[in-house]
């Protein structure tokens, strides 16, 4: 018996892996993250599979149905949105499995920072201006670490992408304008790759009143950096006077 972690993607059933999706469909039993993910992969679960939605369940809750599980020896899903990786709250799933001495697996899949930034149709990283890209979040129920403090982040200048914080968008904008500039390209993307995703672009001046017009406030990244104004430098990946271990200017 095993439980297969899965990250289900950010939305769009296409952008789950082959892997996440073979033993989707295949489950017997099932737990998922009902209120997170999109219709079109809840739909991959199959018709007879036991199902159980973790927006009900604690982790003594969980806990129960993987020991269940072990006893009838039956494998178990456990199907994540977005990545593993991040905010997944795996790691304490994990460490109980452990204890009970049940087997596992972590399926990664694409986080919702990638399908944004797809979205947006921008590179996260640009010549010359930021090489870096901070993965973050405000402190909300769940505190963060002392050096995950905004300021801090911010004086880097890298390009940050900002989970469950759009309902502090105002408090979030005008600190990182005195780090990045009032006019720092700024977007925020409400579910990205869902039937109903919804884009607001602007700058740090600006965003905080554009997604309370658009009444965002709950399921957005956010994404701030001047990587997403426009190029002011070329990559030396396709320059032909630049010469690599791949390119050499000559075959041999």
């Amino acid at each position: 018996m095993k439980v297969y972690f899965i990250g289900s993607g950010p939305g769009d059933p296409e952008l789950m892996t082959r892997k996440a999706e073979r033993l989707l469909k295949g489950s017997r039993i099932c737990v998922y993250a009902g209120s997170l993910l999109s219709p079109g992969v809840v739909e991959m679960i199959p018709e007879g599979a036991e199902k159980y939605d973790s927006a009900k369940l604690d982790l003594e809750g969980l806990v129960a149905v993987y020991r269940d599980a072990f006893k009838r020896d039956m494998d178990v899903v456990r199907l994540h949105s977005g990545d593993l990786s991040l905010y997944s709250a795996i790691g304490e799933q994990m460490e109980e499995l452990d204890k009970l001495g049940i087997d596992y697996e972590v399926v990664p899949g694409v986080s919702s920072f990638q399908a944004a930034a797809a979205a947006i149709r921008r590179e996260l990283t640009s010549p010359e201006i930021s090489q870096t890209v901070v993965l973050t979040r405000m402190p909300g129920e769940t505190p963060v670490g002392k050096g995950d403090d905004i300021r801090k982040l911010a004086e880097t200048k890298a390009t940050l992408c900002i989970f469950l914080s759009i309902h502090k968008i105002d408090e979030l904008a005008a600190t990182l304008a005195g780090f990045y500039g009032a006019s720092c390209p700024a977007a925020v993307i409400y579910r990205a790759s869902w039937p109903d995703q919804r884009i607001i672009e602007g700058n740090l001046a600006d965003i905080a009143d554009k997604v309370k017009v658009a009444s965002i406030a709950k399921t957005a990244m956010i994404i701030v950096g001047w990587a997403l104004g426009p190029l002011s430098a070329r990559s030396k990946l396709y320059d032909g006077e630049f010469s690599h271990g791949y390119r050499k200017g000559s075959v041999e």
